[in-house]
């Protein structure tokens, strides 16, 4: 049995006490609405009785924001009626790897389920993927999966404690933290030598974790890293991009290294993407996106090699993004990013090879038919993975169920988007813009989702709109205080 970190393919009840013959100790871990991991250390004895059957879990998880604060409305999930009631909490046995950097004590994930119905809470994250999945199930396809998280790395401002520097930022300016290096350099091979500890030690941390990265490289900006996650099913992919955040955050603590995942942590530079690759698969790998051959009479050239399937599937999204936006898109400080002249995308656009756009079709010529896939550019990282595939994924099958037409022309690639001659609609430029078209009554939102979980999120997201509105930031302050 794999004592490693490499766990078998299936993992079943009747393994575990081989699995973990020498542990005494297995950490547990949810995900909450805004991707953060909720959790917590149980002995053995205790993890090896509620293996199959789970376990009750406070539910305030989804009745709180990301800062322990109970949501100003009371949301349906956990509340001061229900009592903050427990719910249901069952480890995924296949989930299982070991945590490197806490002396390899097992690690299981565990979805959240309704103790009245055993049916996945409306808002787990991993239960709304699993059900966007099972659409697709039914008809013998499944989806492969892609991520991409740009971050910005501020040395601490002290060697003291590991939360030194939310602790400074108490009594200091965010913009006086130092940057890990300075200046631009995107793909630099000297950059990474600066910190080639730390560099590596996230590499490596994360192949024995189980989050693998395919690329890793320095990104245009001060002290900014990129990494492409191992590409595979979509399921799995979600786990390993939330686990990805996790391994950065615990490796730099000991480095005195403080990772943002925020969309855009300084004004006037590019903000921190977090781009997600999707495919769609039959239960033997092909890739049902790629056409056979090409289409003469294509509508656009740029579809000539994406198969009817496909066209439809890129239409779905392209008609519900407006519609999902706060799924993609989850914070304040999410539409920082989204301005034109910054390489992110700001409209309803696509195009063939296409960087600029929201969605960016990659296949032939300029790559093999069996990689065909959409980069769905709009997501930052501070995206929750799960929320964003279960929207791609929702939104793309709707297009295939109806059938759907594309909306609107791929941008040429001279074209900026924004631009007068992009015919897409310009997506939202608040969150409460954004959750207002989500919470609408007629949404494409509701319509994929069902409205338990648009209320729900939608909550959420009202409750980080009205903290924004009942704050004053250093911009008014430096701007007001001496000249009204």
């Amino acid at each position: 049995m794999a004592t490693n970190g490499n766990a078998p393919k299936e993992i079943t009840a009747a393994q575990l006490p081989d699995l973990l013959a020498n542990d005494n100790s297995v950490k547990l871990a949810g995900i909450d609405v805004d991707g953060q991991l909720r959790g917590k250390l149980v002995s053995k004895k205790k993890f090896l009785s509620i293996a199959e059957s789970g376990f009750g879990f406070c539910s305030v998880i989804f009745g709180w924001d990301m800062h322990d604060q109970t949501y100003i409305k009371e949301l349906k999930v956990s509340n001061k009626e229900n009592g903050y009631r427990d719910i249901i909490a069952i480890p995924d046995l296949n989930s299982f790897r070991r945590i490197p950097w806490e002396n390899n004590v097992p690690f299981f994930l565990i979805s959240f389920h309704d103790p009245d119905t055993m049916e996945p809470v409306s808002a787990c994250p991993r239960g709304l993927l699993r059900k966007q999945l099972a659409k697709l199930s039914e008809k013998g396809y499944g989806a492969m999966a892609g991520a991409e998280y740009e971050f910005f790395q501020f040395r601490a401002p002290s060697e003291n404690a590991s939360d030194s520097t939310a602790s400074y930022l108490k009594e200091n300016p965010p913009h006086s933290l130092p940057s890990l290096t300075e200046g631009m350099f995107g793909y630099s091979l000297t950059r990474p030598v600066h910190n080639k500890d730390y560099y590596y030690d996230i590499f490596n941390t994360c192949e024995q974790f189980q989050c693998n990265i395919e690329g890793w490289h320095t990104e245009s900006g001060p002290g900014v890293f990129e990494a492409a996650l191992e590409f595979g099913e979509v399921k799995q992919m979600a786990d390993r991009a939330s686990l990805f955040k996790y391994v950065v955050k615990s490796v730099a603590t000991k480095y005195g290294i403080t990772p943002c995942f925020m969309a855009k942590p300084k004004q006037g530079l590019p903000g921190n993407s977090g781009h997600m690759h999707i495919s769609l698969v039959d239960k033997d790998g092909k890739n049902l996106l790629a056409r056979e051959e090409v289409d003469p009479n294509a509508p656009y050239p740029d579809v000539a090699y994406l198969s009817d399937l496909g066209r439809h599937f890129l239409a779905g999204i392209l008609e519900g993004l407006p519609d999902v936006m706060p799924m993609v898109a989850p914070t304040i400080n999410s539409y920082k990013r989204l301005v034109e002249n910054f390489w992110a995308p700001v409209t309803v656009s696509w195009g063939l090879e296409h960087r600029a756009a929201s969605i960016r079709l990659i296949g032939p010529p300029g790559s093999k038919a069996g990689a065909t896939r959409f980069e769905i550019r709009v997501p930052g990282a501070d995206a929750n993975p799960f929320y964003v595939l279960s929207a791609v994924l929702a939104l793309g099958w709707r297009g295939v169920e109806k059938k759907l037409e594309i909306p609107c022309p791929p941008l040429g690639k001279g074209e900026q988007v924004g631009g007068v001659t992009d015919a897409g609609a310009r997506l939202a430029k608040s969150l409460k813009e954004a959750t207002d078209r989500f919470m609408s009554k007629n949404s494409i939102a509701r319509e994929v989702f069902g409205d338990e979980f648009v209320d729900h999120y939608g909550g959420t997201r009202e409750h980080e709109i009205r903290l924004w509105d009942e704050a004053v930031t250093d911009w008014e302050m430096k701007r007001y205080i001496e000249t009204v």
